[in-house]
Parts: C-alpha cells; structure tokens; sequence
C-alpha cells in the first residue's frame, strides 16, 4: 500500500462538510492508496467525529488521528467567517513529526482524484510548498493588496487551502517560528500571507487540477481567455472535468454557487447522507426560486445550465 498523510484542520461548525470532503478522497481513491488523516482541533475542544466516524467504517483501510493544538493563535485575526484553525497548518511540520512531507486540504473540497502519485512524485527542489496560483494579479485589489502591502509579486501567490509542505526543510529552516511571528501583523488573507511572505521565492505552482477554485471554476466557463497565460488548454480541461472543487467562496450546503450539485452528489452517496437535511435544503431553495421575479428565474436557470456545469 502506497500511505498518504493528508492533514485538515477544522472546528464542529464544518463536521459534517469535512466528512463529505473525507467521503470524497477515500472514494476516488486507488486500491493501493490508504490515506493517514491527521485532523487539527484546538486543545480542549471535544471535536465532533460521528459524522467522520462512519466515513472510517465504509473505508477501513485509512487511518484517523485527532491532533490537539495550542493557544498559539488564539489571538490572531479573524475575517470573513475563517476562525482560528486556518493558522493550524502553519503548525505542522512541529505538530506531524513521523513524516517529512504532507498534503494539507482545507474541508470545503470535493476530491476527484487520488493523490498518491502527486504527493511520491511531484518533486519539490528547493521548494517549502507547493499550491495551486490564486490568481491574485487579475484582481486589482487583491494585486493592490500583495504589492503595496505586503511587497509580493502577486501573479506568484498561492492559495492555502491544498499545499504539499515539504516539513523536513521548513523544520532545518526554523521557519515555524517565522510562521508564528508573521501571523501576529495580522494580514487580510490571514494564514496564506504568512506562507507566501515566509517561503517567498521557495514556493512552486501546481496545476489547476489540485484546487479549482470557485473563481477559477467561474472564469474557465466564461472567460477562459483571462487564464490563458498561465495554465494550458489541456491543464483547464482537466481541471473543469476531474479537478478537485474548493468551494472558497458560497458553500453548496447552504446555498447554490458553481458546481454545487457535485457536493451534494458526493453527499448523496456518503454514509452520512440525511434525506431531511437534503430535502429541507433544495424546498427551501425552490421557494426562494419561486418568489423571484420571472427574469430573475431565466437568469438562473441560463447561468445554471449554460455556464455553471462542467462540461
């Protein structure tokens, strides 16, 4: 069997979110493949794993280990809904010590691939990281944001939410501790910052397929032309048809957003699938749907059916 460590850090408000996230990767997982699932909590907190708990029973071939974490960011910033475990990962080459390279995943993906030839075979160098571009230079704010206030070059930026850590090197760099100390200035975009100021110039960029986000989902389905530069024809196919769905921005459980029938597909599936919750969800929706004007209706359906499904 080929072992994968693979680290989440989450608290119980995304129990039920991570154990779909969990369902995904061990379903779409070679028969080779076992994953060792390292779960970040903070200290004292009993975390919920009922949910995760029957995702373990259908795949008995992975394991599962709770980690507690410390008050070291207990004070640090906040913003838009990310609570403190964001920072946890920043942690892990001093949390995880019996492996020299891990994949992180934040809960709010859908895998659709395995990823046990990425995590043996994507060779680092002299990187730290690795992740997928954030895209950061095609927005003007955040492309303000990284140059005038944190002197990043922005069209290097990766998003946080995969990354292969090569811990070995962060830990004979001492960087943790650089970590920890950048996190307390406090940046808008919280733990990605601190990566990417931190292992500036040690950074390399992963194809899309390993994170599509939910703006990336939503410019390679109507305005391709904008990713031309950086990803290939074929590296934006791939990741629109067999990518793995990080759904940074609206969450499917609790609204519709790009690619949203793909998680509640996955739910559907998992053993911890609930026909009230699933039901509730998509009456609710049908009677916002109804009370719309008709041309908000036919906007919908038209973005829904037109540009919103993978092809």
């Amino acid at each position: 069997m080929k072992r994968v460590p693979i680290v989440f850090a989450f608290d119980n408000n995304l129990a039920m979110p991570a154990a779909v996230c969990i369902y995904s990767l061990f379903a779409n997982a070679k028969p080779a493949t076992a994953y060792d699932v390292y779960i970040l909590h903070r200290n004292g907190e009993c975390l919920d794993t009922s949910y995760i708990d029957k995702v373990f029973e259908k795949f008995p071939a992975h394991s599962l280990k709770l980690i507690g974490v410390d008050g070291t960011f207990d004070s640090s910033l906040e913003i838009r809904g990310i609570t403190t475990p964001a920072y946890y990962r920043l942690l892990i080459p001093n949390l995880i010590r019996e492996y020299d390279r891990v994949i992180y995943s934040d809960v709010d993906v859908i895998f659709r691939q395995d990823l046990s030839d990425l995590y043996y075979n994507e060779n680092l160098g002299d990187c730290y990281i690795a992740g997928v571009n954030d895209l950061a230079h095609i927005d003007e704010d955040l492309r303000r944001h990284y140059e005038d206030k944190i002197n990043l070059n922005p069209e290097n930026v990766i998003c946080s939410g995969f990354l292969i850590m090569d811990l070995r090197k962060i830990r004979e760099c001492s960087l943790v501790d650089q970590f920890i100390a950048e996190a307390k200035n406090q940046y808008k975009f919280q733990d990605q910052d601190v990566l990417n100021i931190v292992c500036r110039d040690h950074i390399k960029q992963l194809p899309p397929k390993y994170s599509v986000l939910t703006y990336i989902a939503n410019l390679a389905t109507n305005s391709p032309e904008t990713l031309a530069g950086l990803w290939t024809e074929e590296e934006i196919t791939e990741a629109m048809t067999a990518g793995n769905i990080h759904y940074n921005g609206q969450k499917p459980w609790r609204g519709y957003c790009i690619n949203f029938d793909i998680w509640w597909e996955y739910y559907r599936k998992s053993p911890i699938f609930d026909p009230k919750f699933y039901f509730s969800f998509f009456n609710e929706k049908l009677n916002e749907y109804d009370r719309l004007p008709l041309i908000k209706r036919i906007k919908i359906l038209a973005r829904y059916f037109i540009h919103g499904q993978s092809k």
